[in-house]
């Protein structure tokens, strides 16, 4: 059996992830305006302003694409290590 993990798993778990946390923060945000981390998110996310229906997608669509950035970037790395530590064993 090959080691290693699914790029496609890792891929949309993460961006899920991502997206999740983000919806969270800006709900945070709403509820609790004295404690809001909107500028964060500005300074993260290009193209984000604080607070319309198309900056919300587009953190959306921005934390899904970083999620996908990360699998695309560590999961090759994970599996390289994975195969060469399955050799030694």
């Amino acid at each position: 059996m090959k080691p290693g993990i699914s790029l496609v798993a890792v891929g949309h778990a993460s961006s899920l992830f991502l997206v999740i946390t983000f919806a969270l923060c800006v709900a945070f945000d709403l509820l609790f305006p004295e404690h809001a981390m909107y500028k964060s998110w500005q300074e993260l996310l290009p193209g984000f302003e604080w607070i319309s229906w198309k900056s919300f997608l587009l953190g959306l669509a921005e934390s899904y694409g970083y999620g996908w950035y990360f699998a695309l970037i560590w999961v090759p790395i994970y599996n390289v290590f994975a195969g060469r530590t399955a050799v030694k064993r």
